[in-house]
This record gives structure tokens, C-alpha cells and sequence, in this order.
């Protein structure tokens, strides 16, 4: 019979997407305040593989990343996809009402930023969804969870996989958060 134990602590994510620079960043002090310090923070990438976005966000649109320092254990991401999109609906309200400074493309947006969180294990990048397919296993609070991408020898894309990730284009980042999760594992283990 097979032993319970518990599950590999893993490294928190979260993707960020926006038309807006200085929203971006607000965005990224917020998840800080909540998560801990950003060890890793991905350069600002063009958001080019898709127009989904663009009428409830804006056009253009970029992409960041950030990786926090302080492990978490995996069963947590359904907690944290609920507080991100709680935060996006904040922005979203603030936006709306003058509070929040809006410097992206005139109107501001419905959905002026989405707040993507996942992890990094050493084997996978796990993303969270509010919406159920055929890949997705639902985790509790209305969130599923997805494999995206895969790690053997570096990073693989699977069928379901977003073009933008599947591209290649963020691979230096999972690979340095994947590398910092990693050592930072052999040093619990000591």
C-alpha cells in the first residue's frame, strides 16, 4: 500500500497581463505585499499570440512574470487564484472610478490587468483556471489546474498548451525559477 505523504513544496508564479506599464507594476507591489518578496521578475514581453484579450483589456497588451521567494505547498492555488482575480476586479472598480491612474489606450477597460497564477515544480508549470476543459482538474472554489508545460530536458509544450507559452518565449524565466526552486529545495532538505 502506498504511503501518504506530503507534497513537494513548489515555487509561485504569476503572469501578468495589461496595456498599462505603471498598472503592471502597481499590480506587481500588490501580489508582494501578499506573497513575499519577488525573487525572479521576467523582462516585459509583447502579448502577440492572441486578440482574445483585447476588447476587454485593451491593445496592446504585455505580459510579465514574477516568481516569489518563500516556497509554498501546491494545495494553496486554488486559495490564490480566488484573492488574484479578487485583486483584478479591484483594479477593474479603482480603474472605473478615478482611483486607480489609467495611462494604457483611452477607454479604460473593463479588465484593465489579469493576474495569472501557477507554480513551478520540478517537473511541471502549473496554472490556474476559473474555467473547466477537458485537460483541467478541478481543485475546489470553482478553480481548476492544468499541466501546461512539462519539463524533460527542458521545457515542453502539450496539446493544449497556450501558443505563447508553447513559443518558447518565457522558457529563460520557468528555466531560472525552476533552477532557484530547485536549490532552494536542496537547502530544506539539509
Amino acid at each position: 500500500m502506498a504511503v501518504i505523504g506530503e507534497p513537494s513544496s513548489v515555487k509561485l508564479i504569476c503572469g501578468m497581463i495589461c496595456a498599462d506599464a505603471g498598472l503592471m507594476d502597481r499590480a506587481r507591489r500588490r501580489l508582494v505585499e501578499w506573497y513575499g518578496p519577488a525573487d525572479i521578475v521576467s523582462e516585459t514581453y509583447p502579448f502577440d499570440f492572441t486578440h482574445y484579450y483585447d476588447d476587454p483589456m485593451g491593445c496592446p497588451l504585455f505580459r510579465g512574470f514574477l516568481a516569489f521567494e518563500r516556497l509554498i505547498d501546491p494545495g494553496r492555488l486554488a486559495e490564490i487564484k480566488i484573492a488574484t482575480n479578487e485583486l483584478e476586479d479591484r483594479f477593474a472598480e479603482d480603474v472605473r472610478l478615478g482611483k486607480e491612474t489609467w495611462a494604457g489606450p483611452a477607454p479604460p477597460p473593463s479588465r484593465p490587468v489579469n493576474l495569472d497564477p501557477g507554480y513551478v515544480a520540478l517537473s511541471k508549470l502549473i496554472l490556474a483556471s476559473m474555467k473547466d476543459f477537458s485537460h483541467r482538474i478541478y481543485l475546489q472554489g470553482g478553480v481548476y489546474a492544468e499541466v501546461t508545460l512539462q519539463y524533460r530536458d527542458g521545457w515542453r509544450a502539450l496539446p493544449w498548451t497556450f501558443p505563447d507559452y508553447a513559443s518558447g518565449r518565457y522558457d529563460e524565466f520557468f528555466t531560472q525559477t525552476r533552477e532557484t526552486l530547485h536549490r532552494q529545495v536542496r537547502e530544506e532538505a539539509k
